[in-house]
């Protein structure tokens, strides 16, 4: 069989979500399954580490595809008459988008349909134009994948699809995730948070991620608490973060609100590990892979009782409603505080964690391409 992938998001030291799931998934894939041949077609030059196996094959198709109107250029032109040139049988594209002008079968991942429900989130070109293609790609897709049973319903629901036609892959997260010492964690905390204990968040900054609020809630438990529990932030802004700037500049506590910025996997490994509890308040998620990295380092959580994440972390963490900056701020001062909760969320998220694997992710994505045929 000749499967093309969709690899564009595959980018040296700059891989996001959906960069690891393709990472992770086709590093297995590739290397369990030599009698394939595997064409991936990056839209600019590669880094040689993504090329996995002696049965993969790079391929750069220009231009850069990163607007929308290169999108459509880009899978509509330039990915039809590159399948039809690799003779491919599958197309497999791990950011859902696919090609509506291609006549191969096609796997569309789709992580979540966040852009959806909430619209104007998003940039104008960028919300019109998965709005209008993705309820026709996933129409179009010989197969979906997804990474819950929540986006699983949600995308049937709303798109009109028959949920039979759509398998769910949990993501997986890296096993360099554990537990820490308290010599290691005493370290961390040493150089990114002048020794004190820290929560932490880890996501892009974006309107769903809900990070002005938590930089809210975080100043009512330090009003109430008198503590000296910083806060960590963790990720690059994105679009439309007024609103986080105006909640740090307007907070009693912007001395210990610190914002870190873009971390390497090996940083960010220890910096989650060392956290005193990761708080997630995002108000739509399809997983949510910080809260399972957070769950192999035994790491308690608080998070948002919205859409995937209670069906993620589950007894793993105690949910706020994220709209509440008062619940937040209550979540936030049980978890610091309350010691026999603590360890209970710890022992509960080292024991889910097991559940979720890259091995099982792999394993789901070949079965349903395996399925196109």
């Amino acid at each position: 069989m000749r499967i093309a992938v969709n690899t564009r998001l595959l980018l040296k030291n700059k891989l996001e979500g959906i960069g690891w799931f393709t990472f992770e998934s086709f590093f297995r894939i590739t290397k369990e399954h030599p009698e394939h041949q595997f064409y991936f077609i990056f839209d600019r030059p590669y880094d040689k580490s993504f090329v996995f196996n002696n049965n993969v094959t790079p391929i750069v198709v220009s231009p850069p595809a990163r607007h929308p109107f290169l999108w459509y250029y880009w899978f509509e032109y330039k990915i039809p008459k590159t399948l039809k040139a690799i003779k491919a049988d599958v197309l497999v594209s791990p950011d859902g988008y696919i090609s509506l002008k291609s006549d191969i079968s096609q796997v569309a991942v789709i992580h979540d349909i966040n852009f959806y429900h909430a619209p104007k989130g998003l940039p104008f070109f960028t919300s019109h134009y998965m709005n209008h293609f993705f309820p026709r790609f996933a129409q179009k897709a010989k197969r979906i994948v997804t990474v819950s049973q929540f986006s699983r319903t949600d995308i049937a629901k709303y798109f009109k699809i028959d949920i039979n036609k759509i398998d769910v892959a949990y993501n997986g997260a890296s096993d360099s995730y554990r537990p820490l010492s308290e010599d290691e964690m005493k370290l961390i905390r040493e150089k990114f948070a002048e020794g004190k204990p820290y929560f932490l968040f880890v996501g892009a900054f974006n309107p769903r991620k809900n990070v002005a609020r938590l930089i809210e809630a975080y100043d009512i438990f330090r009003k109430s608490t008198n503590s000296a529990i910083q806060l960590l932030l963790i990720g690059e802004p994105m679009f439309k973060t007024d609103d986080i700037d105006k909640a740090y500049k307007n907070s009693t506590h912007k001395n210990d609100v610190k914002f870190l910025g873009r971390k390497g996997p090996d940083e960010l490994t220890k910096i989650t590990g060392a956290a005193h509890a990761v708080i997630y308040p995002s108000t739509f998620e399809g997983f949510g892979i910080p809260l399972l990295e957070a769950m192999k380092c035994g790491i308690p959580i608080a998070a948002s009782n919205a859409t995937a994440i209670p069906e993620i972390a589950g007894n793993s963490a105690i949910y706020f409603d994220p709209y509440s900056v008062d619940e937040m701020a209550n979540a936030m001062q049980r978890v610091a505080y309350e010691t026999e909760l603590r360890e209970t969320l710890s022992a509960n998220a080292l024991k889910r964690q097991q559940q979720f694997s890259w091995d099982n992710t792999a394993r789901v994505l070949f079965s349903s391409i395996e399925k196109c045929f």
